[in-house]
């Protein structure tokens, strides 16, 4: 059976010192970290090798043309935008150990498009205790998005959304024999209990919950877990490039066998190829491979001009971006960290495009919280 779409973003103070009835102007910088005469440095931890590898240099690429193109046409309040990115592999510990340095060093004003739930659960105690925004984790996991988190600005919707979605469509389809697999790290155990608990409104039960490891070394054996479970469809509560192997697993032995997974779950569509035809996944932004929407036509262009590649997984961090820098210019020539940190509270409909971004009113913040179902066709392209 196949899936139906239609079915599934300083101050500069000078003193004058007058000395022996001479005058100089001396200048002098109280600026916040991050922020000099010149330029804001915005800080990011992010997977540029390891299983996410791929992803997190295709969002570094976006954040870094966004900020060409703001840069080229003056900045902000005269100011340069910079984005310092430091690889962590997608491993917490490391995530941990660079927000701590920069935190530290106070290099960065705010922080940014931090790829991963295990990652940012580690470091949002921090940054919160610190006092320092962080705008759009990579992460729809809803242990992130608590009252007390009133720095932390979350775009996307929740993976509690997606999942709640992403379930009843298969549900409301006749696919009741569902097999989720999920991730074997605190991401994929968080996306079981939801699916979990969505299928149980359902009445329904799994009939099989199966790990896959963050490397997906053992994606074969997953692939005939889930071909013994006699599963009628599968949930991918995974991302990385074992969720890759495992669906090259799963179509040498199930080609037939419907696949739907949350809004993070195929980030290596090239190695895919083929077999990307009749995958299903949440979308939560527009498909970057569909020009009819401004905000993807933009972004394209922004690459371009800054000559970079992309295979679209940046957009979400383009339009993150775009968020920042519109609070930046509302915060003021003599911006802070909490003067950044209100006028992201005080975003209302700013629209990237197509997207609209609405925080909500107290903490926990949230920008966004559509949800559609997109189905890849036989030219790769996801379209919802």
């Amino acid at each position: 059976m196949s899936l139906n779409r239609r079915h599934f973003l300083t101050r500069a103070s000078q003193g004058a010192a007058v000395l022996g009835g001479a005058s100089w102007v001396i200048p002098t910088w109280a600026a916040e970290d991050g922020v000099t005469s010149k330029s804001i440095t915005i800080g990011n931890s992010t997977a540029l090798t390891g299983p996410l590898g791929n992803a997190g240099q295709d969002h570094t690429k976006a954040i870094q043309a966004a900020f060409a193109q703001i840069n080229k046409a003056g900045g902000v309040h005269g100011r340069e935008l910079k984005i310092v990115s430091k690889d962590d592999g997608y491993q917490a510990p490391r995530t941990v150990e660079n927000i701590k340095k920069m935190i530290d060093d106070s290099s960065a004003l705010a922080f940014m498009s931090l790829i991963g739930t295990p990652n940012n659960g580690a470091i949002l105690p921090m940054t919160e205790k610190a006092g320092i925004p962080v705008l759009g984790p990579i992460t729809g996991a809803a242990s992130l998005r608590k009252p007390e988190f009133k720095n932390t600005f979350h775009i996307r919707p929740s993976y509690t959304d997606e999942v709640t979605r992403m379930v009843q469509q298969l549900v409301q389809m006749g696919l009741q024999d569902i097999a989720v697999v999920y991730l074997d790290n605190p991401f994929g155990k968080e996306v079981l209990g939801n699916a979990q608990r969505v299928l149980a409104d359902q009445k329904l039960k799994a009939v099989a919950s199966i790990a896959l490891a963050v490397d997906g070394k053992n994606h074969a054996e997953v692939a005939q877990q889930i071909v013994d479970s006699k599963a009628g469809a599968v949930f991918l509560g995974t991302t990385g490039t074992g969720t890759t192997d495992l669906i090259l697993s799963l179509r040498e032995k199930a080609a037939g066998l419907p696949v739907i997974g949350l809004s993070v779950t195929f980030t290596d569509t090239k190695r895919l190829g083929k077999h990307l035809q009749g995958l299903a996944m949440a979308s939560v932004f527009p498909s970057a491979q569909v020009m009819k929407f401004a905000v993807v036509r933009n972004f394209h262009a922004s690459m371009e001009a800054a000559g970079l590649t992309t295979t679209g997984l940046g957009l979400e961090s383009w339009i993150n971006a775009q968020v920042i820098a519109e609070a930046l210019r509302r915060a003021g020539r003599d911006v802070t960290r909490e003067k950044l940190r209100s006028a992201l509270a005080g975003l209302r409909n700013f629209e990237v495009g197509e997207v609209a971004i609405n925080f909500t009113n107290a903490a926990p913040y949230v920008g966004t919280t559509a949800v559609k179902l997109g189905v890849f066709g036989p030219d790769g392209i996801l379209r919802s």
